[in-house]
């Protein structure tokens, strides 16, 4: 059950909100699509579940094209907005009837079907309440509940997380590992911690494009070999000597006389440094490590490229 996103492009007038973007989701993967607010991740999912068509490209869902066969799409998806749409006045039992209802599941099939994802989503205690007086961690549940109810081999979440404390964090995380064994599932977010504990991959996108595609341990891996410098001078220095030093891929100044230093963590940059202050009588004041993180890698990539 893959998805293909082939050149996929979705226009606002001049600005593009997707531009030209191609990458493929594979059986049984757990992808997680990043990147910062705005960058086009809720734009792409929305085409991909068919709410929104494409200014120009596709994008297939088990050898349907979601601009053609929406309705064969929409059998095959199950799909949690950033913004869940539960109609508040209603009981969690009585919307996950109505949800299957619209899904035209057999009243023979719905009951056990309903108790099932109930116990699964860990909604038995609140099957009875009105969805409307229910925490955000419960509502978002409840949200999972009817994107899983008509069993659905593509599972599409837009930042499920968002807005919830650190043990709904961990509970929707799991829930999420638990059901995505038999599925395939594209996972939207901006929080690295999240890629990290649930996807094999990850697709990071900013400004519409996608600046990064590989697997989630490629990424620790390039995160592993950088390391980052946060260095201090009273007094000018020569940042076109700070960048001819070897293992050096990026100086920037931080605010007057601090400086941001990031280069290769084989490179004994620290050391260079020392020496080359010494060497331009450089008033040297502090210099600290700060090691590269999945959130750094994330944050150079959506800060640089476009």
């Amino acid at each position: 059950m893959s998805i293909i996103v082939k050149d996929l492009v979705k226009s606002y007038g001049l600005q593009h909100a997707v531009d030209h973007i191609s990458f493929e989701v594979r059986p049984g993967e757990i992808l997680g699509f990043l990147g910062p607010n705005g960058a086009g991740k809720s734009t792409t999912m929305k085409i991909a579940t068919g709410y929104i068509p494409p200014t120009s490209g596709t994008v297939i869902v088990d050898g349907y094209d979601v601009t053609e066969e929406s309705l064969e799409v929409r059998k095959l998806v199950g799909y949690l907005p950033e913004h869940n749409p539960l109609y508040l006045d209603m009981y969690v039992h009585e919307y996950l009837g109505f949800i299957g209802r619209v899904h035209k599941m057999l009243s023979s099939q719905l009951k056990t079907r309903i108790t099932d994802i109930i116990h699964m989503a860990g909604l038995e205690r609140e099957q009875n309440k009105l969805i409307g007086s229910l925490s955000k961690g419960y509502r978002q549940r409840v949200g999972l509940a009817q994107a899983l109810l008509h069993d659905p081999k593509v599972l599409i979440l837009d930042e499920p997380t968002t807005g919830l404390d650190p043990n709904q964090i961990i509970e929707i995380r799991n829930l999420i590992q638990q059901i995505a064994h038999e599925k395939t599932v594209v996972f939207s977010t901006h929080i690295m911690q999240e890629v990290q504990a649930i996807c094999s991959r990850a697709v990071i996108i900013n400004r519409g494009k996608i600046v990064a595609d590989q697997s989630v341990e490629s990424l620790k891996a390039g995160a592993a070999e950088g390391i980052s410098l946060l260095v201090e001078w009273s007094g000018d220095i020569d940042q076109q000597k700070l960048e001819s030093l070897s293992g050096v891929d990026r100086v920037e100044q931080v605010s007057g006389g601090k400086w941001k230093i990031s280069g290769s963590q084989s490179s004994d940059l620290r050391k260079q440094i020392v020496s080359l202050s010494a060497e331009q009588n450089w008033d040297l004041m502090g210099l600290t490590v700060e090691e590269h993180s999945l959130e750094n890698v994330f944050r150079e990539l959506t800060a640089t490229k476009t």
